[in-house]
């Protein structure tokens, strides 16, 4: 962890203002001159929303929500992405746009340590950083970071895969991001299943350390593999075929997104083998909630992109306007916006939600 260093900041001195004189008709956009003014009742902030990249729902619906808010608090906002989910170069880009336009603050999904550089360079020029969904390492290079609690929801789809097992041995393919860096999204979702397993841990922050056999919780396991899929449907298929040619008799599936989850059950289901399988995930968009509940996915659990956006475009638009930044959520180092398991085959002791409800909360 790197020590927090004074940042100078352009939001020193402005006046408050009551939320009342927040004004509601506003731009949303980035093709105009930029800055906008960072005083007075209700004038114009600007923000640039940088997500992973805009294919995966999950950040589509982080932009849609972005962008709903912005133009309730009269925030022009700028939307950005990488290429693809790990392209480090394009938010950098991203970065450097919004320090030159003179913009008040950013709202980024990191795609790795490799922008850290940039957002400490926007920092230090004054706007105030909030990371989206996946906390940076270390997690003071932004001023603050809201998400949901990524470990928490491994240990949920962990737990819930355990209790479906009633003791059979666990033969398991681990779906993960990348096999080429290291991003907090990645090992925490990974982990936390492996710690809802009952599986014990190797490196906390590592994917891959854990001993290839043991027990978990109900009987004994083997992990067959550890796979990139780029969260991406395509990757997980081609990861799943690949965990296939090690081990045919694989019986959970851990991924870490729906999309990778949807190729995983192709390819399982192009095996034969699909029907033998528990697939869990992370997510809980729409398209997700309806593969649990048509069977595809076991369970997946839930997040809230569109909260974690619009959280971020208000609390930038009220530190602007002279309010108080947010503050992490008791006992964790960022904000948690929540999570919630959603199956319609509960498991005793695991909290859950059914589709229905899923249904009625998903995004996108």
């Amino acid at each position: 962890m790197t020590t927090s260093r004074p940042r100078r900041t352009r939001f020193a001195g402005v006046v408050a203002v009551t939320a009342a004189t927040v004004l509601t008709a506003g731009a949303c956009g980035g093709d105009d001159d930029g800055g906008g003014t960072t005083s007075g009742d209700g004038e114009t902030v600007a923000v640039t929303l940088i997500t992973k990249d805009s294919i995966n729902p999950f950040f589509v619906a982080m932009q849609d929500g972005a962008k709903e808010v912005a133009e309730q608090e009269n925030v022009d906002l700028t939307i950005a992405a990488g290429a693809e989910d790990g392209d480090e170069e394009g938010q950098i880009q991203a970065i450097e746009n919004a320090i030159a336009a003179g913009e008040q603050g950013i709202l980024i999904v990191p795609n790795g340590p490799g922008v850290n550089p940039a957002i400490e360079r926007a920092r230090d020029a004054g706007l105030f950083v909030i990371a989206l969904d996946t906390p940076p390492d270390p997690t003071d290079i932004v001023d603050i970071t809201f998400a949901t609690d990524n470990f928490e929801a491994g240990e949920l789809i962990g737990q819930w895969a355990a209790a479906q097992l009633g003791g059979q041995p666990a033969t398991i393919a681990l779906l993960d991001l990348f096999n080429d860096k290291i991003v907090s999204v990645d090992y925490n979702r990974d982990q936390g299943f492996l710690s809802g397993m009952g599986i014990e841990l190797g490196d906390d922050k590592r994917n891959g350390d854990e001993a290839a056999t043991g027990n978990y919780s109900g009987g004994t396991y083997e992990i067959v593999c550890n796979e990139p899929t780029g969260g991406a449907e395509d990757g997980g298929r081609t990861a799943m075929e690949n965990c296939l040619t090690r081990n045919p008799d694989i019986n959970v599936v851990y991924t870490i997104n729906e999309p990778s989850a949807a190729g995983a059950h192709a390819a399982l289901e192009a095996a034969g083998v699909a029907e033998n399988v528990l697939i869990v995930s992370v997510d809980g968009g729409c398209d997700g909630v309806q593969a649990v509940q048509e069977g595809r996915i076991g369970a997946t659990s839930q997040q809230y992109p569109l909260l974690m956006a619009s959280e971020g475009v208000k609390a930038i638009a009220d530190i602007a306007r002279g309010g108080e930044p947010p503050t992490p959520s008791d006992g964790l180092d960022f904000f948690n916006t929540g999570v919630a398991l959603v199956t319609d085959t509960p498991a005793d002791g695991v909290e859950s939600i059914d589709t229905t409800e899923g249904a009625d909360k998903c995004w996108g």
